[in-house]
């Protein structure tokens, strides 16, 4: 497959799901925080809170992000990777409302939200199908 078909296809799956895993450093170790995220003009925008400070170590770096369904009773599973640069930024109100409603806290602090965006450079996916029980 293409490398343009290949980030086709796994930004579609990352469309049909709204949580996945960033994958970054945080002082020079690997870290993996969990982000909402959507899919805005081939790009991946993520929302986090504050107080978890991913914005701040994502902000500039390369990063990879992942999610799947294999929680999910589908009989097939699939998993899809984008790797690139993320950078903070401000959202649009038009790309917010992609988000839908905010999350009351976090960690029992008032959920206050800042969004990062990954530029993607790479991308990967795979499918599993399942036996049938």
């Amino acid at each position: 497959m293409s490398p343009e078909k290949e980030r086709e296809a796994a930004l579609a799956m990352l469309a049909a799901v709204s949580y996945g895993r960033l994958a970054l450093t945080r002082e020079a170790l690997p870290y993996v925080a969990v982000a909402r995220h959507v899919v805005a003009d081939g790009r991946i925008i993520l929302r986090t809170h504050r107080g978890w400070g991913v914005h701040r170590a994502g902000d500039g770096a390369v990063v990879a992000y992942q999610a799947d369904n294999t929680a999910s009773a589908q009989p097939d599973a699939w998993v899809a990777h984008i790797t690139g640069t993320a950078s903070a930024f401000t959202p649009t109100e038009a790309e917010r409302e992609l988000f839908g409603g905010l999350p009351v806290s976090a960690d029992g602090e008032p959920f206050e939200p800042v969004y990062l965006r990954i530029e993607p450079r790479y991308a990967s996916s795979y499918r599993v199908y399942r036996a049938e029980p």
